[in-house]
C-alpha cells in the first residue's frame, strides 16, 4: 500500500487494528520518522484506546487499556538485543493478553512468535510511505 499522508497511515492502522485479535504480535519496521507510531495510533483507535499514543523510545514499554483489549507498545531501539530483552522480562509481551506492537523488532528476530504480523514502512522520494503487511489481510 502507498500512504500519502499521516491521515492515510492512521486509517491503515485502524483497518489493521480491527483485524487483530487478542494475542497478536505486530512487528513495526522502518527508519526513524517512517510512521510506525502513526500506524500504532490507528491500531489503538480501532481497539478503543482514548489516551494519546506516544513512541516509548525512552520508557521502552507503554501499556494502554482499550475498550476491547490491552495494547502493549514496545520500542526496542535502545536495547542491545535478545539478552537485554529477556533480562527486562520482555518475553511476556510476546504472548500477550492483548496486542503487542514492537518497533525495532529486528533486534529480537529469533524470539518472535511464528504468527507475528510484519509491517515494513519505507519512505519514498516523494515522502509518501510504502507500507507492506505480511501475516494478515486488511
Amino acid at each position: 500500500m502507498i500512504s500519502t499522508s499521516d491521515a492515510m497511515t492512521l486509517q491503515i492502522g485502524e483497518d489493521l487494528g480491527r483485524k487483530l485479535k487478542k494475542g497478536s504480535v505486530v512487528s513495526l519496521r522502518g527508519s526513524l520518522g517512517a510512521g510506525k507510531t502513526v500506524l500504532a495510533k490507528g491500531i489503538a483507535k480501532a481497539i478503543g484506546i482514548k489516551e494519546a499514543i506516544v513512541s516509548p523510545t525512552f520508557t521502552i514499554v507503554q501499556e494502554y487499556d482499550g475498550s476491547s483489549m490491552k495494547m502493549y507498545h514496545l520500542d526496542l531501539y535502545r536495547l542491545s538485543g535478545e539478552d537485554e530483552f529477556e533480562s527486562m522480562g520482555g518475553e511476556e509481551f510476546l504472548y500477550p493478553d492483548g496486542i503487542t506492537l514492537i518497533e525495532w523488532s529486528e533486534k529480537i528476530e529469533d524470539m518472535l512468535p511464528e504468527d507475528t504480523v510484519y509491517i515494513s514502512i519505507t519512505i519514498n522520494e516523494d515522502q509518501s510511505r510504502n507500507i507492506e503487511i505480511e501475516g494478515i489481510s486488511i
